[in-house]
């Protein structure tokens, strides 16, 4: 008969499968231990499936102001910029094409591969793709802009022409559209489909209040982002000379007679026929930031989207300690973190014995306790048939 020896771990490996066989089966050497209670998970203060629900979620406590009754949009959310708490939403995740809103995620993108001092010479081929009727600064082909310049034009005038040139400076059209993709994707914004960086019209692009929401607090942690999102006038080159441009977020600027909402510190607007109008924006009251996205209002007019997020950003800062909330702009995994605490690390997958080792060691040793317990209480019962204390 031929004998097979087995490898080392494998033989080491298959005794403590044994011994935990041994205790786990019921034997004759152990009764089983009653199981103790598991002790209760923590439960985090909101369930993120109220958001993929369609209509308005809102979880008011105590004392909580009512939600705004003019707000008309398709879709809106308010949200903590520090935590992520979503405060209220509704259609949180109904996509919808963003238009120009979308530049917070090429912002997002692209500004940490770019020199904002940098020089750049634009060629007549960077401007060929901007689409019929977008929003321009005036970069002109043949002249140099530094890229700060170029960033200006994105965030005040929301120039497809400086998106098309800081594309290029990015890796190119496609390259970006894919980084785009990516980092939405890494941020937790599901909703997203990028076509066209500049926010343009196009077909399959689409966005949603939540993703919008989850840019624009993103943005407001990056220094430079928040820096140019809050400006609301600066000069642009033209020729040998500049011109001052201005912010079109009417609630940073208080233009075309949109009062400026107080403690706004951005973030972006938007409008295509296609769209309607869009808007991302965040506003600080003492030390509480919050971020409203508001997508298409129905009713209004062209003004419409500022008064909504008015509305909201004043429900938000009354509302705030007093609603639970509904959900959060944090990715999943942080969202497990902050609720449960930190996650620990998975054990690496190794050929080591020591766990087999270990599980012998742990097995033998219950083995042992049962053992002795059992031999203690058949002496017991001897001590007792023959009448000895």
């Amino acid at each position: 008969m031929a004998i097979r020896y087995l490898p080392r771990s494998s033989s080491v490996r298959t005794a403590a499968l044994a011994v935990v066989a041994l205790v786990v089966l019921p034997t004759p050497f152990a009764a089983a231990a009653p199981a103790e209670p598991a002790p209760p998970k923590p439960v985090p203060a909101y369930s993120s499936t109220l958001l993929d629900r369609p209509g308005t979620q809102a979880r008011p406590g105590a004392g909580a102001p009512a939600l705004p009754a003019d707000v008309s949009a398709l879709s809106w959310l308010v949200a903590d910029a520090r935590t992520g708490e979503v405060l209220a939403a509704h259609n949180a995740h109904r996509q919808l094409p963003p238009a120009s809103t979308l530049k917070s995620l090429f912002a997002l993108t692209a500004l940490p591969h770019l020199d904002a001092a940098a020089r750049h010479k634009v060629s007549q081929s960077e401007l060929s793709g901007v689409g019929d009727g977008s929003s321009l600064v005036g970069v002109e082909a043949g002249r140099s802009y530094r890229v700060s310049d170029l960033w200006r034009g994105v965030f005040l005038s929301s120039g497809n022409d400086a998106v098309h040139v800081l594309a290029e400076l990015n890796g190119g059209w496609q390259q970006t559209v894919r980084q785009m993709r990516a980092k939405a994707r890494a941020l937790g914004a599901r909703d997203t489909h990028v076509v066209s960086p500049d926010g343009y019209d196009a077909a399959g692009q689409v966005s949603s209040a939540y993703d919008l929401a989850v840019f624009g607090r993103a943005g407001l942690a990056d220094p430079e982002f928040a820096r140019y999102c809050a400006t609301p006038v600066a000069q642009f080159p033209h020729g040998n000379w500049s011109q001052p441009i201005r912010n079109t977020n009417r609630l940073l600027t208080g233009a075309d007679g949109v009062a400026r909402y107080p403690g706004l510190v951005g973030i972006k607007n938007g409008y295509t026929s296609h769209a309607g109008h869009t808007l991302i924006s965040a506003a600080q009251r003492g030390n509480r930031t919050l971020v409203v996205s508001v997508m298409n209002p129905q009713e209004g007019g062209g003004y419409a989207v500022y008064e909504e997020a008015r509305s909201l950003l004043d429900w938000g800062f009354k509302a705030a300690g007093r609603v639970q909330p509904v959900g959060s702009l944090l990715p999943q995994g942080e969202q497990s973190r902050t609720a449960q605490g930190p996650v620990p690390a998975a054990p690496e997958s190794d050929d080591s014995d020591w766990t087999a080792i270990l599980l012998v060691g742990a097995g033998s040793a219950v083995i042992l306790v049962g053992a002795v317990r059992v031999i203690r209480r058949r002496t017991a019962r001897a001590h007792r048939s023959s009448g000895r204390d």
